[in-house]
This record gives structure tokens, C-alpha cells and sequence, in this order.
């Protein structure tokens, strides 16, 4: 099995999810800032076939989180945008002796081990040769929730608007494979209060997942969980 690593790009809490600032008070961004990142590392953590996570974050509960499950952290200084930390953290995944990576972002709490498992699975029993590429869009789409990439430079990572579009393209003029696969847990991100109230309504449907999420967003029996000490 291509030896893998996981990229996981996170700003400083006072600069994350600031457009969720006209939908939820300013504590509870913060608060959920960090219960989003918490969820996916654990997903990380359950994942098969990852042999290595990377976090690339300035935000000091973060780094203290990621160090706490194993991840390695790298130092985002410039904090120069979420493709600036992925290539920084693919960079480091290079140097770890990383043959294939993927980038994930820290705003999709409902993340599936499963899932992801899966998808490293197929990409490895499949017999296109390196290199490729792989985007799971968001629920619109056009944004990019996660970039597989074998070898890990097959291409630059360019995030932001329209960005499924744009990897599809660099793809292409790099003459890599590209496939677009859609993750359930992993379509939604979280920057409006319309994404807000979307998790709210798709975690139902994921009880034992997000858990930290759920308590901040007030889920009584997610907190309860936490209080006992059960795995989430």
C-alpha cells in the first residue's frame, strides 16, 4: 500500500469561520472552530490506511490537539491561505517519505473513517498509473472538500472559489488521471449559517460522528458522551 498522509490545513482560531459571525455570537465560532478541527483529526485518527497526519496551523490549541493524537504539526507563520498550508504540509509529507497525500479541511466535522478508508482503498486497487488526481467537491460542487494527490506534487493545490473546476484543469495540463468523487461526510463545509443549519440537519442522520460539534451546538447527548469519557 502507497504509503499515505493525511494534510490537514487550519487558521488561527480569531481568523476561522469569521462569515458564520452574522449567523452564531463570537464565542460559539470559536468554540466551534475547535470542535470541528477535534472531529476531523479523530476521524483521522480511526482512518485506515493513513500512516501519517499533518497539521499546518499557527493556532496553539490546534497544534496541541494534533500533537496529542500523533499528528505532526507544522508551523503556518504567513498563514497565507489554505493552498499555501497544503503545499507546505505536502512538502513536509515529502519529506516523511509520503508517496500519495490527501488534503482535507478542518470545517467538515462530520467526516467518515469509512468513508476516507475507502476511498484510499479504491485509489490503491486501482490500476491507472501514477500520477493522479482525485477531488471530492462540496455539496455545490464547485469548492474542493478533498484532493488526493499521487505522488504529492502531481499538482499545486488551488482552493478557494471554483476550485473543483480549477483542479480538474491543472489536472489535466500536469497529464494526470483526475476522477471527481463525492464523499457524503465529506460535501459540507461550514462558512454560512445556511451551512450551519444543513450540519445541524445531516447529523442527525450521523449520530456517532461530530461529536465535540454536536455538544457545541448544544446536542445534549453528544456532551454526555463527552462528560463520560466514551470514545466518540
Amino acid at each position: 500500500m502507497l504509503r499515505t498522509a493525511a494534510i490537514l490545513p487550519v487558521k488561527s482560531f480569531p481568523r476561522a469561520k469569521q462569515r458564520l459571525g452574522a449567523s452564531i455570537a463570537d464565542q460559539l465560532r470559536l468554540t466551534l472552530a475547535a470542535a470541528m478541527v477535534q472531529d476531523v483529526l479523530d476521524a483521522l485518527a480511526r482512518t485506515d490506511g493513513l500512516a501519517i497526519t499533518i497539521v499546518v496551523t499557527a493556532e496553539p490549541v490546534v497544534a496541541a490537539a494534533a500533537r496529542q493524537r500523533g499528528a505532526i504539526v507544522v508551523h503556518d507563520a504567513a498563514e497565507g491561505g489554505q493552498s499555501a498550508a497544503a503545499a507546505l504540509g505536502i512538502e513536509r509529507a515529502l519529506a516523511e517519505g509520503a508517496e500519495r497525500v490527501i488534503c482535507v479541511p478542518g470545517d467538515c466535522p462530520a467526516l467518515d473513517a469509512r468513508e476516507l478508508a475507502q476511498l484510499l482503498a479504491d485509489d490503491t486497487a486501482s490500476a491507472v498509473p501514477a500520477p493522479r488526481v482525485a477531488i471530492v467537491p462540496d455539496r455545490h460542487r464547485t469548492g474542493t472538500n478533498g484532493l488526493l494527490l499521487v505522488p504529492p506534487s502531481a499538482i499545486d493545490p488551488s482552493f478557494g472559489p471554483d476550485s473543483c473546476a480549477r483542479h480538474l484543469q491543472l489536472a489535466r495540463a500536469a497529464g494526470a488521471a483526475c476522477s471527481v468523487v463525492e464523499m457524503p461526510t465529506l460535501l459540507l463545509d461550514i462558512d454560512t449559517g445556511a451551512d450551519l443549519a444543513e450540519l445541524r440537519s445531516r447529523l442527525e442522520d450521523h449520530r456517532a460522528n461530530a461529536v465535540r460539534t454536536r455538544a457545541a451546538l448544544g446536542d445534549s447527548r453528544a456532551r454526555d458522551r463527552l462528560t463520560s469519557g466514551a470514545q466518540p
